[in-house]
């Protein structure tokens, strides 16, 4: 058996379940979850898209995303409205309130990021790492 410390799964989650928590006091002062604030990030940076979309970027599928896209809207951050093209697909859009949202947020990576203490150098490797970890996601089917 391999011990606890070492699996990376379990590392991976340990760090995962830290970041998120350094995000919540930030997130709770403009009401948003942190997968709310992940869609959010995608839709300031990319403007209206599928839900598929927003899924391939956040490695979420549509089940996990319908329920969550429903909340924001009940919450007025974004529109969810069928494509006048093909009535399947859902597009989903920032509102006045989502897209107001942007400036109260544009603080809140440094802040986190700087709990840290990592270089530019050991961050970009540590990013680069977890990248070569999500492009076998598609190579490997569970």
């Amino acid at each position: 058996m391999i011990a606890l410390s070492e699996h990376l799964c379990f590392k991976t989650y340990a760090v995962s379940r830290y970041i998120t928590g350094l995000y919540k006091p930030y997130l709770d002062e403009i009401s948003l979850t942190y997968p709310q604030y992940l869609v959010m990030l995608v839709l300031w940076e990319d403007g209206e898209m599928k839900i598929g979309k927003i899924g391939e970027h956040l490695h979420l599928d549509n089940g996990t995303l319908t329920p969550l896209l429903k909340r924001m809207e009940k919450n007025g951050l974004v529109n969810r409205n069928r494509s006048l093209e093909d009535e399947r697909v859902v597009m989903i859009s920032l509102t006045e309130q989502g897209k107001a949202l942007k400036d109260k947020a544009k603080h809140i990576p440094e802040l986190v990021q700087g709990c840290f203490h990592l270089d530019e150098e050991k961050k970009k490797q540590l990013m680069s790492g977890m990248d070569e970890i999500l492009s076998t996601q598609s190579q490997i089917k569970i």
